[in-house]
């Protein structure tokens, strides 16, 4: 049996970074997990093939060696996924679908001939089981959660890693909060779950041999959900892991209450971790507690903040306007905030509300749904009626992000993250990646950019000043390219 494992092509978002892998001659951020997972999973003697549309191009020779194509993604892939379906049909090729994009709209997709839903480690030998005996459904699903001690290393040898800027690896699913806006816990359970750390070691350790040296997203909605493990079990094993071979840096998304334990930060930051993601939302107190975000509430956010950044983490924030209660001026004490507490990559979308929320399941009650959620956080949509008037919401986040990602404004947000920001392992040799991109960016934004007067005189300012973390200004400079690309072709052109 030949198994054609095919990822739909992302549009270009926010997170797709698709202007900025241009300065160091990749396609795309990370490859497919979940299909690299699901490719372990099956028989080992199957052929395996993976075609990430992202990198590389589908092949009418790839179709004709298939017997099956396995297909996954997220909902921001819903259109590319349609098209990817009805050419394999076109070829004759049955398709065999998972993941959240079709966990969450099920009956959206009649044209799929098998649906492998939630968590594969218990779907997929389903579906094995009655192929092998010519009895396959349609529809497999449960309300099980997975045992992640049975969830094997992803296949990395699938997978053409010189293509990509991060690599991607799991230790846990689910989270303990229950924001109204959010559908982890519908789709993996308010319980964490954790691998344990030998796992997450042995996919390490297979990307080492893969000749991987460059970046790792954990990809975990909330990694610190489960502190005993982490502190206990998984840091102390990577602590350990990073001795005696070059320095592996980790990124991770993490809870706001992280910044209550300095023994934990410094502990990830001996491991690795630079980075990480905080849902921060909004900073009015009242539309915290209306969507539930009750981990954010009765805090000095800014300080918070602060404090993960002069612990050695750079903070990346998710934002989000058009609660039921946001006034008009909600738009200046969201750009006002980011300012002030240095968040240089600033998320801000539209509320949105995914199937399988509270949010969800109350606007559909009170009628004001206006279709289902694109699943792109930045692109100026939402699929609610908000009280503010959709008119008002669309010109107040327009000029949010115009503002936001103005060279002006966004370069300043980046000094005052490196004036925070304090590490001590910074001084290391640059890469051959690193050199290109820096000898891109001089030219793009020093040379041919209209941010080239920012650009220079941020580069002065981090040589005279913070002269360790010049890497890391050239990096989030060339960031601020992409974000304000996507901002000006799919948002502000509208």
């Amino acid at each position: 049996m030949n198994i054609l494992l095919l990822c739909p092509e992302f549009p270009d978002t926010f997170w797709s970074y698709k202007h900025a892998l241009k300065f160091i001659g990749c396609k795309s951020t990370q490859p497919p997990l979940g299909l690299l997972t699901v490719a372990a999973l099956l028989p080992k003697d199957w052929g395996k093939r993976l075609v990430d549309l992202n990198v590389k191009k589908l092949m009418p020779a790839d179709l004709e060696w298939a017997d099956y194509a396995f297909i996954g993604g997220m909902v921001v892939q819903k259109a590319a996924a349609r098209r990817l379906i009805e050419r394999c049909h076109a070829a004759g090729l049955k398709v065999v679908a998972g993941g959240p994009l079709f966990t969450s709209e099920p009956d959206s997709w009649k044209e799929v001939d098998h649906l492998v839903l939630n968590e594969a480690e218990i779907t997929l030998p389903r579906f094995l089981a009655d192929l092998e005996r010519g009895q396959a459904q349609k529809v497999y699903a449960t309300d099980e959660f997975a045992d992640l001690h049975t969830s094997p290393t992803p296949l990395w040898e699938l997978a053409d890693l010189r293509r990509y800027s991060l690599m991607g690896v799991q230790y846990s699913r689910g989270c303990p909060f229950q924001c109204d806006f959010c559908n982890v816990t519908t789709l993996f359970g308010r319980a964490p779950r954790t691998k344990n750390a030998g796992q997450l070691i042995a996919e390490l350790d297979g990307l080492r041999r893969a000749g991987w040296r460059s970046g790792i997203f954990i990809v975990d909605d909330n990694l610190i959900a489960n502190r005993r493990h982490l502190r206990q079990e998984l840091l102390p094993a990577l602590i350990q892991w990073q001795k005696g071979a070059p320095r592996t840096v980790f990124c991770t998304q993490v809870s706001i209450d992280l910044a209550d334990d300095a023994k934990l930060m410094s502990q990830m930051v001996q491991a690795g971790f630079d980075t990480v993601f905080v849902g921060v939302e909004t900073p009015d107190e009242g539309r915290l507690a209306e969507c539930s975000k009750h981990q954010n509430t009765d805090r000095d956010l800014a300080e918070d903040i602060k404090r993960m950044q002069r612990a050695g983490l750079e903070v990346q924030g998710g934002f989000i306007v058009g609660f039921d209660g946001d006034t008009p001026g909600i738009f200046k004490r969201q750009l006002d905030f980011i300012q002030r507490s240095g968040i240089v990559t600033a998320m801000v979308g539209m509320l949105q509300a995914p199937i399988g929320t509270k949010l969800y399941e109350r606007m559909f009650r009170e009628g004001r749904l206006r279709g289902i959620s694109s699943g792109d956080n930045v692109d100026g949509s939402t699929n609610i009626v908000p009280t503010m008037g959709l008119a008002v919401l669309n010109d107040g986040y327009r000029k949010l992000l115009r503002q936001l990602y103005a060279p002006k404004p966004y370069y300043k947000r980046i000094r005052t993250f490196l004036r925070e920001y304090t590490r001590t392992d910074q001084r290391s040799l640059p890469s051959l990646r690193n050199m290109r991109a820096f000898g891109k960016s001089m030219l793009k934004l020093g040379v041919l950019g209209k941010e080239r007067v920012q650009y220079w005189k941020l580069l002065i300012w981090t040589v005279v000043r913070r002269p360790s973390l010049l890497k890391q200004a050239i990096t989030l400079a060339i960031c601020g390219y992409h974000y304000r690309k996507v901002c000006e072709m799919h948002v502000l052109a509208k």
